[in-house]
C-alpha cells in the first residue's frame, strides 16, 4: 500500500466542538474493532457510515449481516449480497466459502454474507467459520489489508458459555490477523455478553448508549467509572470513541446518518417503498450457481447409488433365505436316502411266509426306485445351491463395489472435490473463472497401490506363477464359443467393454496373476470398472482368485 493510501482517512462524524471525527484507514481495515450500544442507539449506523465511507474509497469488506438489515447499503454500491434469502442475489451453503473468500479477497468484491436467513443454525455456523478460515488462510500470501465485520459477535464468543469452533477461529483473526491484512470489527448491543478477551484485543471501541447495570460495569472497567455512567445519558447517533492512535484517550461522537436505504429501520405505519438496488455482474452470480448445481447432481448421485445399494441388499437377504431352504430341503432327503440305502435292517425283519415275503420285497422294491428319484432331486437340489452360492457371491461383490463408490461420493462432497471442475483465475488486470475438468480414472489408478493393506504388500506381478501360455494361443481360446461366451456374459455384468476384458485378460497371460490395483494400472480403467469386471470374469469361470488374493486364469482357460 503506497505512502498516500496509508496517510487516507474517512469521516464518520463530529466531535464535541464540531470538528470532523477521521479515521485512518489503514487502522480500520486491518485493526481489531468493537462496537456497542443498546437497541436503536446508533451502532449498526455507524457500522454502516464506516462500510459506506470504506466503499466510497474503493476498499471492499465483508460484513456478517446477522439480522438481514445491510443490503440497503445495494442501493448506492455494487455488492454481492449472499445468503438463503430468495431476495440474496445467489442461494450459497458452506461448499460456496472458499469461493465467496476469492471474490472478496481477489475479485474486490464487496459482500454482504446474509445468515439471517437459514433455518439450521449450524448451517449457518459452518458457512461463517468456512468463509472466515479461508479469508484468513488466502491472506497468509496476499496480505491485503480487508476488514470483516460481524454482527451480534456475542452469538460466536460469549462470556459465559463455552467458544466454538467459529468463535475460536474469530479471536484468532483478532489477535493474529493484523499482520496478515486482515482487520475485524465486532458488534453487540451487549458487551456484558462478550468474552472480555475480544474487547481487551479491540484497539478502536465505540460506546453508543448503554442502560443495563452489567453492560455500564464494563464501560466502567475498559474506560473509567465516571463514563459507566455518562454512557447511559448518549442520545441517538452519539458515541464515546477509544483509538490507540490519538493522543486523546476518549472523545464524545456525533455520527452521521448513512446515506443509503436503511434496511434495518423498525416498521411503522408511513408507506414502505425498497430503492433500486444495484446488484453485481451475471457472470458472477453464474460461477457460484454452479457451485450449487454440482452440490445437486453430486447429492442425486449419491441417492441414487444409496437406492441401488438397498435393492441388493434385498436381493441378498432373498438369496440366503432361499439358500438356507434348499440346504434343508437337501438335508431331509439325505436323511431319508441313508435311511432307504439300509436294507438289511428291514430283510432281517421279514416274517416267514412266502406271500409275505413276496409283498415286502415289492415295497423294498418300490423304496429302492423312491430313492433312486430323491437322489436325483438331491443332486439337482446341490446344482441348485451351488448356482445360489455363486449368484450370492456376485452380488456380495457387487454391493461392496456400490458401497465404495457412494462412500467415494461422500468423500469427495466433504472435501470440496468433484467429477465437475476445479475453479482456476486468469492472470492480469480482468479475472474471470474457468473450470478444469479431472481425469478421475487416472487420479484412481494413481492411488491405487494404497487403496487397501492386501494389495500394498502384494507385488504387482508373480514371478512364480503359471507361465503363460502363447499371446496367439489366448486369442484362438477367446475365439471359442466355450470361453468367448462367458467373457461376454462377464461384459454385460459388469458394464465392461470386450477391448478391456481382453486387455485384462492378455495382462494375466503375458504376466501371471496380478492384483486388482496392478491390473487396473495395467488396462487404465477405473478401480470400480476393472473390480466388477474381475468378479463376473471369476463367477464364469474364466478366473480363479489365488490364496494371496490376486487373480489368474482358470485352469480351463489353460486347458
Amino acid at each position: 500500500m503506497s505512502d498516500e493510501a496509508r496517510q487516507r482517512q474517512i469521516r464518520v462524524g463530529e466531535t464535541a466542538d464540531g470538528a470532523d471525527l477521521k479515521l485512518p484507514v489503514i487502522e480500520v481495515l486491518t485493526g481489531r474493532g468493537f462496537a456497542t450500544g443498546k437497541s436503536g442507539s446508533g451502532k449498526s449506523n455507524t457500522a454502516s457510515v464506516i462500510a459506506e465511507e470504506l466503499l466510497e474509497a474503493g476498499y471492499p469488506l465483508l460484513i456478517v449481516d446477522t439480522d438481514g438489515e445491510y443490503y440497503g447499503l445495494k442501493e448506492e454500491y455494487e455488492m454481492l449480497h449472499a445468503g438463503a434469502d430468495e431476495e440474496c442475489d445467489i442461494q450459497i451453503g458452506p461448499e460456496h466459502a472458499e469461493q465467496m473468500a476469492t471474490i472478496a479477497l481477489e475479485e474486490n468484491v464487496p459482500v454482504i454474507l446474509d445468515v439471517s436467513g437459514y433455518l439450521d443454525e449450524d448451517v449457518a455456523d459452518e458457512l461463517l467459520r468456512e468463509v472466515a478460515r479461508n479469508l484468513f488462510v488466502k491472506e497468509k500470501k496476499l496480505k491485503k489489508p480487508f476488514l470483516l465485520v460481524v454482527e451480534e459477535v456475542h452469538e460466536y464468543i460469549p462470556e459465559g458459555g463455552g467458544v466454538g469452533e467459529t468463535g475460536n477461529l474469530l479471536i484468532k483473526i483478532s489477535k493474529r490477523g493484523r499482520k496478515h491484512g486482515l482487520g475485524i470489527l465486532g458488534i453487540s448491543q451487549r458487551p456484558a455478553d462478550v468474552k472480555k478477551d475480544f474487547i481487551t484485543q479491540a484497539n478502536w471501541l465505540v460506546w453508543h448508549r448503554l442502560t443495563w447495570d452489567n453492560d455500564t460495569k464494563v464501560v466502567g472497567r475498559i474506560i473509567d467509572t465516571e463514563y459507566a455512567e455518562l454512557v447511559s445519558e448518549l442520545d441517538d447517533g452519539q458515541a464515546f470513541v477509544q483509538t490507540d492512535w490519538t493522543e486523546t484517550d476518549v472523545r464524545k461522537i456525533q455520527f452521521r446518518r448513512k446515506r443509503t436505504f436503511d434496511a434495518g429501520a423498525t416498521p411503522g405505519l408511513d408507506d414502505f417503498e425498497r430503492p433500486e438496488l444495484k446488484s453485481v455482474s451475471d457472470a458472477l452470480v453464474g460461477d457460484l450457481q454452479e457451485i450449487s448445481e454440482r452440490k445437486d447432481r453430486k447429492q442425486d448421485r449419491i441417492q441414487e447409488l444409496e437406492a441401488e445399494l438397498e435393492k441388493k441388499k434385498t436381493r441378498i437377504e432373498t438369496l440366503e433365505d432361499e439358500l438356507s431352504s434348499a440346504r434343508d430341503v437337501s438335508s431331509a432327503a439325505k436323511q431319508m436316502a441313508d435311511a432307504l440305502q439300509n436294507t438289511e435292517t428291514v430283510q432281517s425283519q421279514l416274517p416267514g411266509g412266502s406271500e409275505d415275503l413276496r409283498r415286502l420285497h415289492e415295497e423294498i422294491a418300490d423304496l429302492e426306485a423312491e430313492r433312486d428319484d430323491l437322489r436325483e432331486q438331491l443332486e439337482a437340489r446341490d446344482d441348485r445351491i451351488e448356482t445360489l452360492e455363486d449368484e450370492l457371491r456376485r452380488l456380495q461383490d457387487e454391493n461392496e463395489r456400490l458401497r465404495e463408490a457412494a462412500t467415494e461420493q461422500e468423500t469427495a462432497d466433504e472435501t470440496g472435490t468433484d467429477e465437475g471442475s476445479t475453479i482456476l483465475q486468469a492472470g492480469g488486470d480482468d479475472l474471470e473463472f474457468g473450470y478444469t475438468p479431472v481425469d478421475w480414472d487416472a487420479a484412481t489408478a494413481s492411488i491405487a497401490d494404497t487403496d487397501t493393506e492386501d494389495d500394498a504388500a502384494t507385488p504387482a506381478r508373480d514371478e512364480s506363477a503359471r507361465p503363460p501360455t502363447d499371446g496367439r494361443d489366448l486369442e484362438t481360446v477367446l475365439a471359442t464359443t466355450a470361453v468367448g461366451d462367458r467373457v461376454d456374459r462377464a461384459c454385460e455384468g459388469s458394464q465392461c467393454s470386450r477391448e478391456t476384458a481382453h486387455e485384462v485378460l492378455r495382462a494375466l497371460d503375458e504376466h501371471g496373476a496380478l492384483a486388482a490395483a496392478a491390473l487396473t494400472a495395467e488396462v487404465e480403467r477405473s478401480r470400480v470398472a476393472v473390480q466388477g469386471l474381475l468378479s463376473e470374469l471369476r463367477t464364469e469361470g474364466v478366473l480363479e482368485r489365488t490364496e494371496d488374493r490376486r487373480y489368474a486364469l482358470s485352469d480351463d482357460v489353460h486347458r
